[in-house]
């Protein structure tokens, strides 16, 4: 007969930053990648934003795979359905180490954004954690079904974005009016959406729109 047990133990994981932390910082970004990325390419999406002004931080999902059987490109994915409490508490272990790590500043603008798995990892750290935000970006990514309207409570001011493309292959026209129904619902202030010509993508130009509002 076999058992499932537990052990708990110290790990070591990298994230990527983008710009210089400053003075001149009005805005702090923490950026959570889909499945099949790395933080130090996805970060790559925020180059076209104001650097003096914004300070862009990417976690990097713990789980790292071959994406071909080449063995030559490498993704990662933040959980599954596996374990997928325990995951989810690895995970946001790791996030609140690396606020801890960058001591950021009481006086900047927070935005965390999620894209694709990333809306369920920022999100439930949001909830769980009550991390101070300013503006939650919700990019071609599904909200967790968990969530009430007093989930996001603690953050009366929170503005919050919603991005998609109307092509995406992953979200149906049905589930895309289903989330955003969901948002009005879930968080203090009606969401803003944005909807670009596209598939299952960063959008690029949505981010550097977000970016100077």
């Amino acid at each position: 007969m076999s058992f499932t047990k537990k052990v708990s133990y110290q790990t070591t994981n990298t994230y990527s930053t983008l710009n210089k932390l400053t003075k001149d910082t009005e805005n702090v970004w923490i950026v959570c990648h889909g499945i099949g990325f790395l933080s130090k390419f996805f970060i790559s999406y925020f180059e076209n934003i104001d650097p003096k002004l914004n300070y862009i931080i990417a976690p990097q999902a713990p789980s790292k795979y071959y994406q071909t059987k080449a063995y030559k490109y490498v993704g990662a994915s933040w959980l599954t359905k596996e374990n997928r409490e325990l995951e989810t508490e690895n995970v946001l272990n790791y996030l609140d180490a690396i606020l801890e790590n960058e001591k950021l500043p009481s006086d900047k603008k927070i935005t965390l954004l999620g894209f694709s798995q990333g809306v369920s990892v920022v999100t439930r750290w949001l909830v769980q954690r009550k991390i101070n935000c300013d503006h939650l970006v919700i990019h071609s990514g599904s909200i967790p079904a968990e969530f009430d309207s007093t989930s996001f409570a603690y953050l009366p001011r929170l503005k919050t974005s919603i991005i998609y493309g109307t092509e995406d292959e992953y979200l149906s026209e049905e589930r895309i009016q289903t989330q955003i129904q969901l948002a009005k619902y879930i968080f203090p202030n009606t969401p803003e959406v944005i909807k670009f010509d596209g598939k299952h993508v960063m959008h690029q130009e949505s981010i550097k729109k977000i970016s100077e509002d």
